[in-house]
């Protein structure tokens, strides 16, 4: 399948080719990755089964109705959206060998998977300005971060993702594929999907897309973040008391592992591109895909307090009512 191709007679200069289908190509000649799939499978299971369990513990318990817990809520919610958007057609392509992909079909894909992969990282950044009006601006927290501000924020960056990933797939209406039709990943990915036109089209704007999105989707993210734990960590060396001071430390900890887990592994790939072979780029992206909506709510339950006291109360008020529907024989 890899001499897949379009018919490159039909190019006109007025005419826009629009294959109906593409070949995602997947991984290149290794062994076993059947059991590599069942893997994703598991990993996709644990993730539904935790990021759910994590939006109902929120929605159930109202201590939790504070306005940090919407952001979490959020990056729950795009958590399962994500992996929902990729590893069930993942599995049905690769498992059952079903790797053609209509036109349509592909650019939806690509819309919905970069769509949530966008909330992920803006979610994370809402959550580290939570982390860093709570700590360097204590007694302006409640007035700063409001549950009115926070439903703004995640409002402004859901609006603003959707209108950055429209473009870009309005970017690839407009070009015509008349050589190859194989995408050299394991979804409908931008880069390798546009470069498939750059014999028979303009590919300049969707190249400069590509090289925009990473720097608004990782890297400016990244930089917030690092510089807001900066401030974190100066303003920590002004706490006195060192158990407020330990207590500031965890409310940051469960943050850093899923921003280590989130965009370490993804920028290093981005920028080591060109030395990492094809199959090697493509695991590390898949697993970048799949293993922190997995994560998230297992660093969630086990390092924040208040969400582990929030499930024991839970569980506690579930046992109760069992027993109390238990009739006395």
């Amino acid at each position: 399948m890899s001499s897949l191709t379009s018919d490159p007679n039909q190019t006109d200069i007025n005419t826009i080719i629009r294959p109906p289908y593409f070949f995602i190509s997947g991984f290149i000649n290794i062994p076993y990755m059947k059991y590599y799939y069942f893997v994703l499978c598991f990993v996709y299971i644990i993730s539904l089964v935790g990021n759910t369990f994590v939006m109902t513990g929120i929605y159930l318990d109202r201590s939790l109705h504070s306005p940090k817990y919407i952001a979490v809520f959020n990056l729950a919610f795009t958590d399962v959206c994500e992996s929902t958007a990729l590893v069930p057609k993942l599995l049905d392509m690769f498992l059952f060998s079903r790797q053609l992909i209509s036109y349509d079909q592909c650019l939806t894909s690509l819309f919905f998977v970069f769509l949530f992969i966008t909330m992920q990282s803006f979610n994370l950044t809402i959550l580290s300005y939570d982390r860093l009006v709570a700590i360097c601006c204590p007694l302006r927290y409640h007035m700063m971060v409001t549950h009115r501000s926070m439903l703004q924020l995640t409002g402004a960056a859901w609006t603003f993702a959707v209108l950055m990933v429209l473009i870009s797939v309005c970017l690839i209406t407009r070009l015509s594929f008349c050589r190859s039709l194989v995408i050299n990943s394991y979804f409908c990915d931008h880069g390798p999907l546009f470069r498939l036109a750059a014999p028979c089209s303009n590919v300049v704007p969707n190249q400069m897309m590509a090289y925009l999105n990473p720097c608004i989707v990782l890297y400016l993210p990244m930089v917030f973040i690092i510089s807001s734990y900066i401030c974190i960590t100066h303003a920590l060396f002004t706490i006195t008391l060192p158990q407020d001071r330990l207590r500031a430390i965890k409310t940051c900890t469960s943050h850093l592992i899923l921003v280590a887990i989130f965009y370490l592994p993804v920028i290093l790939t981005y920028v080591l591109q060109s030395l990492i072979p094809t199959n090697a780029r493509i695991i590390n992206l898949s697993l970048t895909s799949i293993l922190p909506p997995m994560l998230n709510p297992i660093i969630y339950v086990l390092k924040t307090e208040e969400f582990k006291v929030s499930v024991k109360k839970l569980l506690r008020r579930g046992a109760v009512r069992a027993v109390s529907r238990v009739k006395p024989t």
